[in-house]
This record gives C-alpha cells, structure tokens and sequence, in this order.
C-alpha cells in the first residue's frame, strides 16, 4: 500500500485485504486456520500499518485490483437498450451484450431460465441491484472480473453460491445480488471482458 502508515483504513481496504487472503487460502498457500486467524486481524485493523504485516509474505493478486476501473468503449448509456425486468417462464431471457443497466433490475424464473451478462454493459449509476428469483429454473449472472460483486440471495433446496462476491477495482460499478432459489440455482460469476481474453490469447 503507498498510504501514509498511520492513516486510517477504510472498509473497502479491509475489503480488498480480505480478498488477498481469500485467494491465498484458494491456492493452497495459507490453510483454513491461518486464513480464519488473518482474517480476524483484518476486520479488527484500524490502520494502514496494522493491515500491511498481514499480507506481506503474499502476492496480491486475484480480486484485489490496484488499477483503476476503465470502462469498455462502445455507447454512452443513454443511447442503449435497457429493461429493468427479465422473465423465463418455461423459456429463456438474455441480456448480454452492449446495454444499458438501471439501477434495479428483476429477474425471474420459472421451469425456464435466464442469462444477465453485465460485461460489455454500461451503468446508469455506477450500480445495479438485482433481485434474482429461481424456482425450478436457473438465472446466470456474469459480472467483468474487475467489478464489485456482493451476493446476498439464499438458496432453499437451491443453490446460491455467494463465492463470486468481493472487491474490485477503483471506481468500478458496484453490483449486488439478492433473492432466492427454490429448487432451482441463481449463479453469479465473474469473468474478464471479451477484449481482455483475446489479448491474454483465450476464447
């Protein structure tokens, strides 16, 4: 960190210190025992200084960008499509693509499913809260690698794994996932932009 030592931390550095460890422990290089322990001295970190020593014998990589956001080009938001809602009843929906995202948008599936790539898409706001809600269906949330992610739906004989939720990078949009799935699964991943895979030579 390049912040004055004793200069306050905020939550979104407690937040990315987190992550570094999280990713550590997803590596192999810290075990269950030492990532519960660090993270307890994260959470209780007032400072820059107190966060430094617990990330010093550790790369940071992985969720906890340094660079600043940068959009993708394309449209301003205004000139994009834009729907707030997303309904599969015994069929699909998808938005993907170049499009415009409000500030709340709801989902909903039943015996079908859905797909909301927010990648290429470009925020009202700087952020969205979507209301996901699966019953006997699927809904896929894609959110760009290096936006803020935070999942809060409950799965009840359904999955709604909260593994992609985390940091990102300054000044990206901020997405937040809410609601349910009742056998059926609402899945948030993250990915990197079409552009980055091809400049890293992937699909």
């Amino acid at each position: 960190m390049t912040n004055l030592p004793e200069m306050r931390a905020s939550d979104a550095d407690r937040d990315r210190v987190a992550a570094i460890l999280r990713d550590a422990a997803g590596d192999g290089r810290l075990d269950l025992d030492e990532l519960e322990e660090r993270l307890e001295a994260v959470y209780a970190a007032k400072t820059y200084a107190e966060l430094e020593p617990i990330t010093s014998d550790l790369p940071a990589t992985g969720s906890a960008h340094a660079v600043p956001y940068v959009p993708p080009p394309g449209a301003p938001a205004g000139d994009l499509p834009s729907w707030s809602t997303g309904v599969g009843v015994l069929g699909e929906f998808h938005r993907q693509g170049e499009w415009s995202v409000p500030p709340a948008f709801t989902a909903f599936s039943f015996w079908g499913g859905g797909k909301i790539d927010l990648r290429d898409a470009r925020f009202q706001r700087g952020e969205v809260r979507i209301r996901a809600f699966a019953i006997m269906g699927g809904i896929e949330i894609i959110a760009a690698d290096d936006m803020t992610v935070h999942v809060k739906g409950i799965g009840i004989m359904g999955g709604f794994p909260h593994r992609a939720s985390g940091p990102g990078a300054a000044g990206a949009p901020k997405v937040t996932v809410t609601g349910f799935a009742f056998w059926g699964g609402v899945d948030t991943k993250r990915k990197a932009r079409k552009q980055r895979r091809l400049r890293k030579g992937g699909s």
